[in-house]
């Protein structure tokens, strides 16, 4: 879930923010862009050079910039809580996440002047009219400056925080409870979990032509893995220890010659290594089987095949185990 918070100086932006980072959202805010650009520069951190400098990137590296160099921060399955929107293209970028909501935090303007004082800031404005003036300089005309009215007119919800901290904090509780609706996890289907599994078991092949790996799967817990590969305790096949594979002999050919073991192979042998019963179990692989793998999966007693590239060499394997009535399906992932 992302949530974007915008809204007028001293509405409660930071403490909605603060309440949110306990509920395990992640803070990510669009000034910190400028922040490091103006530290880089060397430049003092003001509240005018924050203005320009925004505008500056903005103009040079086009409206959304502040939007797109946050995003990138971002990492997946994580909650995060994004402050200091404050141009229109910001938001709109934004939205290009599935799971994006704006919310508008604001407040009367007596109000929010009264905490403006009663923070005690040197830099801040010492009489009301100073601070309404203030509030100008977030509402420019200029499409890439800062334009904070404008934002808060595209938000989703609306916040009134005119009262303490107990009646705020609960309206954030009630809109995160409806937003959890909208915005579940996806979660992966068994059929994904596992072989999105297999297909990081693969990345430790060390066959010099093909990647492949199997996992074999009870009661939906993993019960061995195998990758395809020279035997164990000879030398890897990238490192030249398979002759076919290192030749890239053409596919289907000269498969006597070929030493590497194939990830379903290993995967059975695995289990008989280390004393595993596999008897109706499934086997997960990413390349469905080869005839000599087929009948091995037969014989142990898997019930059921799930694959998700369909291998060359298939046709008598599918007979087989159709014939044996084991359960074959094909999961693209």
């Amino acid at each position: 879930m992302i949530i974007g918070l915008t809204g007028e100086n001293c509405a409660g932006k930071d403490t909605v923010a603060e309440y949110l980072q306990k509920k395990t959202f992640f803070p990510i805010s669009l000034s910190d862009i400028i922040r490091e650009e103006l530290k880089a520069e060397g430049k003092p951190v003001t509240r005018e050079s924050l203005l320009n400098k925004g505008t500056e990137l903005r103009k040079k590296f086009g409206p959304r910039i502040l939007a797109i160099r946050s995003m990138q921060k971002m990492q997946p399955n994580v909650n995060y809580v994004v402050v200091s929107i404050r141009n229109p293209f910001e938001v709109e970028e934004l939205r290009k996440l599935p799971s994006f909501s704006l919310w508008y935090v604001t407040a009367k303007d007596d109000v929010r002047f009264e905490r403006m004082k009663s923070r005690g800031r040197e830099s801040d404005a010492g009489t009301f009219e100073e601070f309404m003036k203030g509030e100008q300089d977030e509402n420019k005309a200029d499409k890439l400056a800062q334009q904070v009215k404008e934002v808060c007119k595209m938000a989703d919800i609306t916040i009134e925080n005119n009262t303490g901290f107990k009646v705020l904090y609960e309206t954030a509780d009630k809109l995160l409870a409806g937003l959890s609706k909208d915005f579940k996890a996806d979660r992966p289907t068994w059929d994904q979990y596992f072989m999105n599994i297999a297909k990081e078991v693969a990345k430790r092949s060390n066959c010099m032509k093909r990647q492949v790996a199997a996992v074999i799967v009870k009661d939906k817990r993993i019960i061995s893995t195998g990758y395809n590969g020279t035997p164990r305790g000879t030398t890897n096949c990238n490192e030249g220890g398979c002759a076919r594979c290192n030749n890239y002999a053409e596919g289907g050919t000269k498969l006597d010659e070929c030493v590497c073991s194939h990830g379903e192979e290993n995967s059975i042998v695995q289990a008989s290594y280390h004393g595993i019963s596999i008897k109706d179990s499934s086997i997960y692989t990413t390349f469905s089987p080869c005839l000599t793998c087929t009948k091995m999966i037969i014989n142990a007693g898997i019930k059921e095949v799930v694959y998700n590239e369909a291998y060359l060499l298939t046709e008598s394997a599918v007979r087989l185990l159709k014939e044996s009535k084991v359960i074959l399906r094909q999961v693209k992932i």
